[in-house]
Formats: C-alpha cells, structure tokens, sequence
C-alpha cells in the first residue's frame, strides 16, 4: 500500500493494512474499519469520483462535420438556385434549363458528401490501436490520442513500476563464494524476502547448499545456525553483539547506505566474514526509457510512497530529476493536481496505491502486470513490464492523431477544392463534374483516406 519493497517491523499496538501480507510469526488484531470505511473501499470510491468529473473531449470530426454539412445544403440549393433563376434572369443569360441547375446542385451535393471526413478519425484508430496493440500498448479510447499530445510532465510509481518490486543481491563484500555459500545455506530454510534474494543468487551461481543444524529466525535481526560444526549468524547489526568490524567493512558499509542498500552482515564464529547488500533494482530498460521520453520534450518525476532515501538512489542511477517520496494513495493525487498547475501530465503506475493518482491525471498509464484497480482506472495499458512501451505509447500515439488531422486535412481540402467544378465556376473552359463522375470523385476520396490510415502500418516505431 505504501509502496515500499522491503517489508516493516509491526509491533504491539501498530496500525495493519487490509491485504498486508505477512512474512513471519502470527498476528493477532482488531478490525477497526470495515466496509466502505476500509482503504481500499475509500480508493475506490476516490477513483469513481475522479472519472465521472472527467470532462470529455468533443470528437474533432463531429465538430468539422457539424459545420460542413448544412453549408454545403445551402451551398448545393445555392448553386441551383444561381443558375436557374439569376443566370437566367440576368443580363448574361447562360440559359441553363432545370434538368442543367439541377445537376450542378446534385453534384456539388455527391462531390461534397463527408464521407471522408466520417472515415478519416475512425480509420486511423481502428489501425492505430490495432498496431499499438501488436506492440503491447492497448488503448481504452480515442480521447487519450488527444490528451497524449499535450503532456509535458510524466509521473511514475517506482516499486514495481521502474523497479522490479523485489529486493536482488547487488553487492557482496568478502570471499563471494564463501560469503554467499553459507549466507544461502543458512536462508534457505528462511521465508523473508531478503532470504529469496540471496538464495536465487547462490543457486543463479551454481553454488551448493549446506546443512544447517539448530537454525534460528530472531526476529528483527536476521537468522542463526552450525554449519560444520561452526556459528554462523546473518543479519543486521544488532546480531553481532559487540563484536568488531574492521574500517573495511565499516567503509563499506557506509558507502552502500548511501546508496539505500540494506546491508547484512554475515559472522563465522563470532567473526565478520563479509557483507551482503540487497536492493530492488531498476528494471533493465529503465534508464533507457527515462532517456527517450527526455529526448522527446518531456519532464519525469518519481511520486513514491517509499523513503526518500531509497527513492532518491534509484532515481539517480535511470536518470530522473525530481523525487516526491514519502506519500500515501490519497496523497499522490494531490500531488498529481498540483504538477498539473503547470501542463498535461501523464502518470504511469501499477499498485493499488496508484488507482488514485491514475485516475486525476490527464493520461493514465497502467503496467499489464498491475493490479486489476490499477488497470481499471488508467486510460491506457501495457501489457507487458518492458517500460519501452511508455515510448512507443507517446510515439504511436502521436503518429496516429497526425494521421487523423492529416486525413481530416485531406477530407476538407479535397471536398473544398471539388466543389467550384462540381458547381459548373469552370464550365466555361468545359471543367465540369457531371453526378457520375462526381461520385465517382467523391468515392476516390474515402479510398484515399482509407489508403492514407492503412499506411500507419508502416509507420516507423522504436
């Protein structure tokens, strides 16, 4: 719920949250909320309040139509009526009989029939959201091809999002083998996440496991054992009981706090064999796709509800500027409102704790891998964790709204520049569009744009 990828110590008389899971030892506890008073009724309700506040973007295409069909009604009776009765009454009298004006006006009606301007929006989508698909980045709708044009910030959750969401070895200080071999052996029968880390990483090694006799989890300090008829202990510092760390180990030991790296020790004896650091780490392309959407314009900001130590590590090592740690699901919203102060803003997240914040920005971006919440509230998702496709989101997204307005474009101009032949203005240099050829026309120009949406297919991506 907070975001944070490490588990927290709970003692007597702390607060618990719905859905925590629990690593070790028994919980006995008291449900204070229940029903619509839990947290995660509150984010629901929350998340339903900000979408139906939404308001929605009128369709470019109904708001070009809505204005080029009556005048082209009154431009077709127009057309009609100038050359049947002022031509004909004039002193230039062309002598242009019914059937003659009818037909002026009947092809300037077919010439000008949007039904290219019907096809230019719907197209363009149904293949942009097709070739989007294919590459892992599905569409709710076409309002997110308007908004997306417009972000200037992108906001990301970090655990699970541009992390893996589960803590890795990163460092080991000492004989590796050796450090790594016994640290395994002995966290093999242990069920805490650092423990997972660290035996994934011997076995990743090759390395064998050894039998461990009276093995002890201490709570809160880390986990004991004989191996070969030795002490062995892994932990924290409140496991070594006084025991002397050299200015190696302490040096070390601060320059990968700094990092946000927790750091265990691993004793033999009662004397300190090595270090073993653990972090969740960025994800592989994670650096990369911070750097694409930079090149494309674009402001990343981290929003965490994680310390802003581990925050700030991780931060620095893919490339993003700014930090808000510390925060809680109701809170990142407030902040998202308040980045959005400055422009459109994009938040990309993948907990329930983002239902929130994806739900008030202008763009919401779930990762597929998400919780189901998370999915529901954002406009667009990926369906897989690679964090490349947050790029070829905005790329694809971006081609395909300028394939509509270049479609829009063409619809006009075309039906725009059709019309005065159509309407017999060069009949005089015999330039004129009888109603077959005016269909005619008028069909070349819906198989253009349909022709011009089919294109996308090709368009390049990343």
């Amino acid at each position: 719920m907070t975001g944070e990828s490490l588990p927290v110590d709970k003692t007597v008389g702390d607060t618990v949250i719905g859905s925590t899971i629990n690593n070790s030892g028994t919980l006995v506890f008291r449900a204070e909320k229940v029903g619509s008073e839990t947290v995660l009724a509150q984010i629901v309700d929350f998340v339903k309040k900000a979408q139906t506040s939404r308001a929605p973007i009128q369709d470019l295409t109904d708001k070009i139509s809505g204005i080029f069909v009556p005048a082209v009604v009154i431009l077709g009776i127009v057309t009609f009526w100038v050359w049947f009765v002022l031509l004909r009454d004039s002193v230039v009298v062309l002598g242009a009989s019914f059937v003659s004006s009818l037909l002026y006006g009947v092809a300037v009606l077919i010439i000008a029939c949007p039904c290219a301007l019907g096809l230019a929006t719907p197209t363009a989508l149904m293949v942009g959201t097709g070739r989007s698909a294919k590459m892992g980045v599905l569409l709710k709708n076409g309002t997110v091809l308007q908004e997306i044009q417009k972000v200037q910030t992108i906001v990301f959750d970090k655990t699970g999002t541009l992390t893996e969401g589960k803590p890795v070895v990163t460092d080991i200080i000492g004989d590796e083998v050796e450090v790594l071999g016994l640290a395994a052996s002995l966290e093999e029968a242990s069920q805490h996440p650092l423990a997972e880390a660290v035996v994934k990483r011997a076995s990743e090694a090759g390395l064998e496991f050894q039998t461990v006799e009276n093995f002890q989890a201490l709570h809160g300090k880390g986990v004991s054992g004989q191996i070969n008829g030795k002490q062995v202990l892994l932990g924290n510092a409140k496991m070594l009981d006084g025991m002397n760390i050299s200015s190696i180990y302490q040096e070390k030991l601060e320059e990968l706090e700094k990092e946000a790296k927790t750091v265990v020790f691993l004793a033999v004896d009662n004397e300190i064999k090595g270090l073993l650091a653990l972090q969740d780490i960025p994800k592989e392309n994670a650096k990369l796709a911070i750097s694409q959407l930079k090149k494309r314009g674009l402001k990343t900001v981290m929003l965490t509800g994680d310390n802003a130590g581990v925050a700030r590590a991780i931060a620095d090592q893919i490339g993003i500027e700014e930090v808000i740690a510390g925060v809680l699901p109701e809170e990142k919203a407030h902040e998202i409102h308040k980045l959005q102060a400055t422009g459109k803003v994009a938040f990309v997240g993948d907990g329930i704790n983002d239902a929130p914040a994806l739900s008030v920005a202008d763009v919401g971006i779930a990762m597929g891998a998400g919780t189901d919440i998370a999915i529901e509230s954002a406009d667009l998702v990926l369906t897989t964790n690679n964090l490349l496709g947050v790029v070829r989101a905005f790329d694809m997204s971006k081609k395909t709204f300028n394939r509509i307005l270049l479609n829009l474009f063409w619809a006009f101009i075309y039906n725009v520049a059709g019309i005065p032949i159509a309407a017999g203005v060069f009949s005089g240099v015999g330039l004129a569009l009888n109603p077959e050829l005016a269909g005619l026309a008028m069909a070349f120009s819906s198989v253009s744009v349909l022709i011009s949406s089919l294109l996308l297919n090709f368009s390049k991506i990343d």
